[in-house]
This record gives structure tokens, C-alpha cells and sequence, in this order.
């Protein structure tokens, strides 16, 4: 956590207009933002003293702006899974789909376009135009674009003097592959005269080949991890080190010369020269020679059977030969850093031909999985609304054997979609990728449809799934009704907004009762384009009193007791939901099933008995309403008081048919072993006949 006064906003444009070297923020957008300022100059600060030195590669500042891109908060980026998981995890989600970038770069840039969808129609549509001329050479591009580096990183390193020696060659043979690149864009460029983003990625290809001649001719092939190691500097590129590396690499064969040299000179057959890190440089004699020492040696060092001399021309030597690796990483470094320093007038043409790069892997990335997966160039159009055919999920269509292609049609006078059908039928499948088709189309990219026509859109909201947040004391109910409140007040007549299975966290009125009431402002107050799934039946009436809401619903289909999901979108409302079908196959206990489904009938029956099926269109105060508060709180069809008659008993008035249902309904078959399903049948039997009370 930072001081307050690290925000402070005047103190912060001086930062800024010194780092920018400008005069002032006066012709800036930004300076009429106050905290925003202040934030950037915190920032500066936090830099500056983490690195060490002032960020002088920073070559502008912008202000983005909320109509430059469709918002993505934080709740529809987990929902749509765009860059993680609900769970958390990297994979799979939209980017792990899409990324197929050659570079760190195009991997940063892929991430940002996913989650800032373009507004601007016109550069959404040079990404397509663009995307659909890289489809053909897409696999040359991307063989090529495996060559380079992260230019981006690795000019902010020159410019702040942090750049490793094996970092600076890979740049300097990444330059080396840019001429293929260039060309080919060129002959994109030929035959596409109006795609002005080639034009623009193939000037900033244009760097100053003085550049990659200067590291070709300063740094070795392969140079060392670290200049403070050595081993960086080229030979032949400075007098001084190659002298200085001379001396340390040629000792060892000086002292063998000098050895040989002074055997012959004193005429001692097994004197010896050597050196140790204590004592340097000496020359070894033996106690039996020492007659044959000569006046100019110096005694150096006692041994037990031998003196170890030194003489002036070998001190001379060490003197040199000893500082020489020292000097010569000294001089290595400095050689080093005057490249760096060489290399900073270039920062803002690296800096150029990164982005380039990265504008180029993200787009042919793109191209690879359009070309692979069959996808479509989306048309956009200035009028709100959405219109796909035989659209699929662009994750879940890759994970499956066979994807159930669907369309969507999103009109001002067809705004809301409203979704049934049961649970794993694939609802919330089918609204999402509604969405992610616009925002692939708005991102600059194809789309996993057969045809796709999209209107503007400044917003997608989610309100997908929900669970407890505990840290901040809310529970799963309070959480999907904080989302739909943002929703309710920011929704436009151009954002998307998916409700699903809203208002299930509290009891079955409420619930319906809010989702009804969140439906009819969607649909009435905020306009905007919908896609609503629900399990309450009682909305689907929403179509009768609203031309601008649709019924659609998932075909499900029982076959042997069980269901079969054709994951087909029809028009119509569904006409069950499938639930306890959808609970076999969960694996819920089959005894637990069959109970459900009496229990089911008999409820079916008798609200059918009583005409008791709610209605949230009646007259208000109705005798529908009246009951509405009791039927929830029954117990069940087994539920009644001691001594009433059970549901469905007979009535005769015959006390022994009576004891008889009543004894009936308290059995549970699956319960009873045989011995005791017997018992039970003989004790019916004995009512029957009267002789049991």
C-alpha cells in the first residue's frame, strides 16, 4: 500500500510531463482526470524505484475512453470463461482456444483483444478484411514469426540498461527474419490496396539495419548468460580486451617458455615454475640445487625439500597476468553498457516493431483457428441487433464429437429470447455462445457460424450460475440479486444480457415472482437484447403480452424411461422439464426416483383437482393468489393430519376402506424385504375382510 501522497494530482503531472519531456498535460486528455493522474503517477514512482531508474521509454500517454470498447465486467468475463475458468483454471476458455501465437507478444495482445472487444465498426472490420487475406499464407507467416522475440520486452529493458547479452542476440537475429515478413506483406499490400493494416505493420518492419549490424559486430554468436560473467564482447572488436584477454589466455603457455628458459639459463635440470592462488607466481628448486641458484632470484617461500624464488621479470609478469581477468571483465562491461546506450535512440522503432508484430501473430492466430475450425467473416451493421445461423460454441465444439449447430435471431422488435427446456438440455450453453460469436466479431475475428450479421453493442452482462461469497457475507441468493440490481440499472437498448435461472436461491413465489419482475423491465424499461432461460413455466406467458419477447425451448426427447438431449433449439416453450430424468442420470437412488415421481403425480393431481395451477397474470387478489401462500409449505401427498382421510381415499364413508388406504399409503414397497411384504399383505387382507381393527 502507497502513501496518499504518491496520488497527489499536481505532483503527478510534473512527474509525468518531466518523464514525457513535455512542458505540461495542458494539450492532454488526461489532465482534466484528476484521479486518474494521480494513479499514473504513482505508477511512475513505483517504477522508478523498483528498477532504479526513471521509465524513459514511455513515449506517450492515453486516455481510454468507456466508448471504445464493449464492457466486459468482472462477473460476464467469468461467466463467458474467457481467460479462465469458472473453476480458475487456464484452460479451457476462449483465449486457451484462440491463442495460437508465436510470441510472448501476440500471446499479451490475443489476451487484450479478447477481453476489449472493439466498438469502433470500422476497425473491427480492417481486422477482418486483414484476417481474411492471411487465411492462404497464414501457415509462411506464422513459420516466420516463430523467429523473432519479443521486441516490445526487450526494448524496455535497452532503455532502462537491464538488457541481457543473450537477449540483445536474439534481437539481433530476429532482425535477420524481418525481410520475409516484409515481403510478405508487401505482396498482401499489392493485392489488397485497401488494407491500409499491412501498409502500416510493413513501416514499422522498416528498422535501421544499423542496428543488427552493430550487435552482429559487438556481441559473440553466444554470448554469456550475464555481462558481469564475460565472455560477451566479440574478438577483434576492441584492442584493449583482446590484449587483456591475450595475457589470461596465454599464461600458461608464457610460463612453460620461462620455465624452459631458465632450466637452460642455471643449468638446474628439474627447476619448476609454477603458481598457486596464495602465492602467486614462483619458481621451485630443490634443496640438492640450491649451489645453483642464481644471485637475481628472491626467496619467496620454505618447503621441506625445496625454495620457491621469484625474480623481477616474473613478478613483472604476475603484476600483469593476475589483473589482466579482472581488467578484462571491466572492460567487457563497459563495452556493454556503451552498447546499451548505443541502442537507446532505437527504443521507439523497437518499440514500433514490436506492436507490429504482435498486431500480426494475434491476426494470424486468429486465421489458423478460422481456417481450422471453418468459421465466417461476421458482417457488421450500424442497426442493433443479432442474426446467426448455425451458430456452434467456440470451446465446447472442440471438446465434443459432434456439435448441435443453433441459430439466434435478436431483433428491436424480437428483443427478448426467452429459453426453456431441462437441465442439461444445454441452455446455458447456447446463450453463451451467443455471445462469445458477437464478441468474436467485435474482437476482429471469424466466427463459429454459418452466416452471422451483428449490430452494435456497448455491454454484455452475464448473470450466470452463483455461489456463496463468504468473505463478504453474502449468500448465494444475495449474490444473484446484486448482479441482476447492476444489470437493471446499466442495460441499454445495445447490451446483450444473459439471465439465467435467476431467482432460484429463495422459495418458489419469490422466486418466480422477482424473475417475473426482472423480465418485464428487461423487456419493457431497459430494451435491451436478451436471452432469458428459466424452469418457470409461468413466464413464458411474457410472449403473450409482449410481441418484443420470443419463446424458444431445447428439444429433450424420453426413450426407455430415460431422456435423450437433441440439444436443438425450437421455437415454442417447453413442455416439461425433465427433472426427475435428469436426476436418474445423476445417479440418484432409484427407490429416491420413484418416491419423487408419486409424489409428483400427486401433486399434479391435485392442483389439476383444484384448479390450482398458478397464474402470475390473474387479477390481482384472485382465489389463485389466496392459495398461492399455502400450496408451497405442504409437506407432500403423504402429509395429513392423524385420522384424515389420505389422498385419493374413497368417499364411501366406510371406515374399513378408509383404514384400508390409510394402511396402504404408509407402506413403502421399496422399503420391505419379501418376508415383510408378506406380512404386509397379509395385513391388508385382514382389513379388507374386517377381521383387524
Amino acid at each position: 500500500t502507497l502513501p496518499a501522497w504518491h496520488f497527489d494530482a499536481a505532483r503527478a503531472r510534473e512527474r509525468l510531463a518531466a518523464t514525457l519531456g513535455v512542458a505540461s498535460l495542458a494539450g492532454s486528455d488526461a489532465d482534466a482526470l484528476p484521479a486518474a493522474v494521480g494513479a499514473a503517477g504513482a505508477l511512475l514512482e513505483y517504477v522508478a524505484r523498483t528498477q532504479g531508474r526513471a521509465p524513459t521509454h514511455l513515449q506517450g500517454l492515453r486516455v481510454h475512453h468507456g466508448e471504445d470498447a464493449v464492457v466486459l465486467d468482472a462477473v460476464a468475463r467469468r461467466n463467458l470463461e474467457i481467460v479462465e475458468t469458472i473453476r480458475g483454471d487456464a484452460q479451457p476458455t476462449l483465449l486457451s482456444r484462440m491463442d495460437r501465437c508465436a510470441t510472448a507478444a501476440g500471446s499479451r495482445l490475443m489476451r487484450r483483444w479478447l477481453q476489449q472487444p472493439l466498438r469502433d465498426a470500422r476497425e473491427a472490420g480492417r481486422r477482418h478484411a486483414a484476417l481474411e487475406r492471411l487465411i492462404e499464407p497464414r501457415a509462411a507467416l506464422r513459420a516466420e514469426l516463430a523467429r523473432c522475440v519479443d521486441f516490445e520486452r526487450i526494448a524496455a529493458r535497452i532503455a532502462l540498461a537491464s538488457a541481457r547479452p543473450r537477449e540483445l542476440a536474439a534481437l539481433r537475429d530476429a532482425l535477420g527474419a524481418l525481410g520475409p515478413i516484409a515481403r510478405l506483406l508487401a505482396r498482401l499490400e499489392a493485392d489488397e490496396p485497401d488494407a491500409p493494416l499491412f501498409g502500416a505493420c510493413r513501416d514499422a518492419l522498416a528498422v535501421d539495419p544499423a542496428i543488427g549490424a552493430q550487435l552482429a559486430e559487438t556481441l559473440l554468436d553466444e554470448p554469456a548468460a550475464m555481462a558481469r560473467d564475460g565472455g560477451v564482447i566479440r574478438p577483434g572488436h576492441d584492442g584493449v580486451l583482446d590484449e587483456l584477454r591475450a595475457i589470461d589466455e596465454h599464461c600458461d603457455a608464457y610460463l612453460a617458455e620461462f620455465e624452459r628458459a631458465e632450466r637452460a639459463r642455471t643449468g638446474i635440470a628439474n627447476l619448476r615454475v609454477g603458481q598457486n592462488s596464495v602465492h602467486g607466481f614462483f619458481i621451485e628448486v630443490t634443496n640438492g640445487q640450491a649451489d645453483k641458484v642464481p644471485l637475481d632470484y628472491r626467496r619467496r617461500q620454505t618447503l621441506k625439500n625445496a625454495e620457491r624464488y621469484i625474480t623481477p621479470e616474473l613478478k613483472a609478469f604476475e603484476d600483469k597476468a593476475l589483473s589482466a581477468r579482472e581488467r578484462a571483465l571491466a572492460r567487457e562491461r563497459e563495452l556493454y553498457d556503451a552498447l546499451l546506450a548505443a541502442l537507446a535512440p532505437a527504443v521507439p522503432a523497437l518499440q514500433r516493431l514490436g506492436r507490429a508484430i504482435a498486431e500480426l501473430d494475434a491476426l494470424a492466430s486468429f486465421a489458423d483457428v478460422a481456417a481450422e475450425g471453418r468459421w465466417t467473416r461476421p458482417r457488421l451493421r450500424p442497426v442493433p441487433g443479432i442474426e446467426i445461423r448455425g451458430g456452434r460454441h467456440p470451446v465446447v465444439e472442440t471438446m465434443v464429437e459432434r456439435f448441435t449447430p443453433n441459430d439466434c435471431t435478436i431483433a428491436p422488435e424480437r428483443r427478448m429470447l426467452l429459453v426453456t427446456g431441462p437441465n442439461m438440455g444445454g441452455k446455458s450453453t447456447y446463450m453463451r455462445q451467443v455471445a462469445l460469436i458477437a464478441l468474436l466479431a467485435h474482437c476482429g475475428s471469424f466466427v463459429p457460424a454459418a452466416d452471422c450479421e451483428i449490430g452494435p453493442i456497448d455491454r454484455i452482462f452475464t448473470r450466470i450460475g452463483a455461489s456463496d461469497d463468504l468473505a463478504g457475507g453474502r449468500s448465494t441468493f444475495m449474490v444473484e440479486m446484486t448482479e441482476a440490481a447492476t444489470i437493471l440499472a446499466a442495460a441499454g437498448p445495445q447490451s446483450l444480457v444473459l439471465m439465467d435461472e435467476i431467482g432460484r436461491g429463495t422459495s418458489t413465489f419469490d422466486g418466480l415472482s422477482l424473475a417475473h419482475a426482472i423480465a418485464e423491465r428487461l423487456l419493457q424499461h431497459n430494451r435491451a437484447m436478451t436471452l432469458f432461460a428459466t424452469h418457470y413455466f409461468e413466464l413464458v406467458r411474457l410472449a403473450q403480452a409482449s410481441p418484443a419477447a420470443v419463446n424458444l425451448h431445447l428439444g429433450a426427447a424420453e426413450h426407455q424411461g430415460g431422456i435423450v438431449f437433441l440439444h436443438e433449439v425450437r421455437p415454442g416453450p417447453a413442455s416439461r422439464s425433465y427433472g426427475l430424468q435428469v436426476a436418474r442420470l445423476a445417479g440418484l437412488p432409484a427407490p429416491v426416483v420413484r418416491r419423487a415421481g408419486r409424489m409428483l403425480e400427486a401433486l399434479e393431481d391435485r392442483a389439476r383437482a383444484d384448479d390450482d395451477q398458478l397464474d402470475l397474470f390473474a387479477v390481482d387478489g384472485g382465489p389463485a393468489a389466496d392459495r398461492a401462500g399455502s400450496r408451497v409449505d405442504d409437506a407432500g401427498p403423504a402429509a395429513h393430519e392423524p385420522g384424515d382421510p389420505p389422498a385419493g381415499a374413497p368417499a364411501s364413508g366406510d371406515p374399513r376402506e378408509a383404514r384400508l388406504a390409510e394402511a396402504l399409503a404408509a407402506i413403502d414397497p421399496d422399503a420391505l424385504n419379501p418376508r415383510q411384504a408378506l406380512e404386509a399383505l397379509y395385513r391388508l387382507r385382514a382389513l379388507l375382510d374386517g377381521a383387524a381393527t
